[in-house]
């Protein structure tokens, strides 16, 4: 790298991030990009990690081994906290240490988050599906209810512990509720003495009046009946109300002008409804006057630019622009067609026509041998689509290592009973929830050394409280993420 090139600065390590900083490869600039994890996550796969078919590591390999051997590239962790679009600085921090990076360009593609819709005290009971933290604690949550469910002394214990509750009837909450499903009338049918896995319920709720709106009535309809039939309760027209340790609170329309409540008893809910852009569009839009949906994406030319100026672009999730998807596709086109449009400016080149979105169609598994697809007009299900599933999400998964290994956990996974990776502790479950508590999170014990002393004192108070919760363990009373105290 010299001084003498043009610095181009990526910020996030998703689709877009990764794809335009590969793009590039062979551009006469340095890139530095700017990840606040240290991976690329295949999010699509996360609920295959929660439901224990595939370990995080093949669906998140680390950032600096995919860009090992592009030289132009540099990779920085930190979360971004401020974005300087007169100074064209970019200062991003971990563990509260400050670094500030300059650029000439920048690609914003920062992605999204999960939505609660303004009630995100209910994370704390109903974990979304966004991160890698995200799915082992709700793996640890998925696979130890039965454990507890082992344990407990009476029915109404049991039900509540194998009531599973997904929120959300989009792509990923279908995906996540079948295979809950399976786990539950296949997968661990046989492994227990004291239950009976197939006892289990798994709901699937919704505020919409059909599953899966995106994909059309029909294909709705098709991923609706091959829920029921795996034994998936689907309810619709459904809005959640309240979420608390032990449930949660549903309002329902009931076909005329009223409502009606309704509290469902489960320990265990998933929260696949709604996403919010990523922070940093507020931060762009108070900057130039660009406005935002309420979904917090920000309005950006057709060029994908950020009005006046001509530097700055944004991709992905972060985007509102005619209309597009939060789907991989639309970021991993937004930082190709970035990337091109730096090349060419770097080349003197003339600009590129405006970013026009090639729709390469949706997908979403309802259970093994069970998909559905829609491209362009042609509409798949069953055993085709669920291959045709199988076949592009291996090709997009990165490195011939996570392929290889995938589709090995995959045939175990689906030709037989197995699944991999059960292994969970309770620090999955609980350790985020304990790092939150602390004043200044995860920062506070590095850069604050003079408070270990209290800390130790907590951590010892909470082995205490740790003995107390195992003795209750034994006699079966339900763990309470209340009782954990950090």
């Amino acid at each position: 790298m010299t001084d003498s090139r043009q610095r181009v600065v990526v910020i996030g390590s998703g689709f877009g991030g990764l794809f335009a900083t590969q793009a590039l490869r062979r551009a006469d600039v340095e890139v530095t990009m700017i990840a606040k994890t240290s991976h690329h996550l295949f999010q699509p796969l996360l609920y295959q990690v929660a439901t224990g078919i595939l370990s995080q590591g093949e669906i998140a390999p680390p950032t600096r081994e995919i860009l090992a051997r592009q030289e132009n590239a540099r990779v920085i962790l930190g979360e971004v906290t401020a974005i300087d679009l007169e100074a064209h600085t970019v200062t991003s921090q971990v563990l509260r240490r400050e670094t500030v990076t300059p650029y000439d360009s920048l690609i914003v593609a920062a992605g999204a988050g999960q939505s609660y819709f303004g009630n995100d005290q209910f994370a704390r009971y109903a974990p979304g599906m966004k991160s890698i933290d995200d799915a082992l604690e709700l793996r640890g949550r998925i696979f130890g209810a039965f454990e507890m469910a082992e344990l407990a002394e009476t029915e109404e214990e049991i039900q509540q512990l194998l009531t599973f509750v997904v929120v959300g009837a989009g792509p990923t909450g279908v995906e996540m509720a079948g295979q809950i499903a399976e786990l539950a009338h296949r997968t661990l049918r046989k492994d227990f003495r004291r239950i009976n896995t197939r006892d289990a319920r798994v709901i699937l709720l919704d505020a919409a009046t059909q599953v899966l709106p995106p994909f059309g009535a029909k294909l709705g309809e098709v991923a609706h009946k091959s829920l029921e039939r795996r034994g998936v309760e689907v309810l619709l027209g459904a809005m959640v109300t309240d979420v608390d340790e032990r449930g949660l609170e549903v309002r329902f329309k009931d076909g005329t002008d009223g409502l009606r409540q309704q509290r469902i008893d489960a320990i265990t809910k998933v929260w696949a409804a709604g996403v919010a852009a990523s922070p940093l569009g507020k931060t762009l839009g108070e900057q130039t006057g660009a406005p935002l949906d309420r979904a917090g994406r920000i309005a950006v030319n057709p060029d994908l630019t950020l009005p006046g100026h001509p530097e700055v672009f944004v991709v992905g999730d972060m985007i509102a622009l005619d209309n597009l998807p939060g789907v991989a596709q639309v970021a991993i086109q937004g930082g190709k067609y970035a990337a091109k449009e730096i090349r060419n400016r770097v080349k003197g080149k003339p600009s590129q026509k405006p970013f026009r979105y090639f729709d390469k169609g949706s997908m979403a598994t309802i259970s093994r041998f069970s998909a559905v697809a829609l491209i362009g007009k042609l509409k798949l299900s069953g055993i085709l689509a669920w291959f045709l599933w199988l076949v592009i999400h291996l090709a997009y998964l990165t490195g011939f290592k996570n392929r290889f290994t995938a589709l090995v956990h995959w045939a175990v996974s689906f030709v037989t009973r197995g699944r991999q990776e059960r292994a969970f502790t309770e620090q999955q479950i609980f350790g985020r929830q304990a790092v939150e508590r602390l004043d200044g999170g995860a920062s506070s014990l590095v850069s604050r050394p003079g408070e270990w002393d209290a800390v130790r004192a907590r951590l010892e108070a909470n082995a205490a409280e740790e003995a107390r919760l195992t003795d209750e363990r034994r006699r079966g009373v339900p763990i309470s993420s209340e009782s954990v105290d950090p």
